[in-house]
């Protein structure tokens, strides 16, 4: 992709257990995360992304607007990838109760 005076080339990433999909696009300077995603046309392809409340990162940092900005406030760096994050199924803490009570049910029960 050869880059047009002004214009900057970053990914779009998305993926589900499925399916995985890159775009690569040319963005002019300036274009915020959230922008990038709109003009990379992955929303049409995986109407499930509501990028309204869909969580994004740059290359795993999550925009949070609080230690980062937020998707419609950080300014796109040359080759930024951006991340968009789908919801969680569980939280990590009830992930480790599964784990925890799955490896007791696992476990034997010392003989006398």
């Amino acid at each position: 992709m050869s880059q047009t005076a002004g214009a900057i080339e970053v990914e779009v990433a998305w993926a589900t257990p499925e399916r995985q999909r890159i775009v690569r696009l040319e963005v002019p300077r300036g274009t915020t995360a959230r922008e990038a995603v709109k003009q990379s046309g992955i929303v049409d392809e995986f109407p499930e992304i509501d990028l309204e409340t869909a969580v994004m990162g740059i290359f795993s940092r999550k925009l949070d607007g609080k230690r980062a900005p937020a998707p419609g406030e950080y300014v796109l760096k040359p080759r930024d990838r951006v991340e968009i994050y789908r919801p969680l199924q569980i939280t990590p803490v009830e992930a480790r109760k599964l784990r925890a009570a799955r490896a007791g049910s696992n476990s034997r029960t010392p003989r006398a």
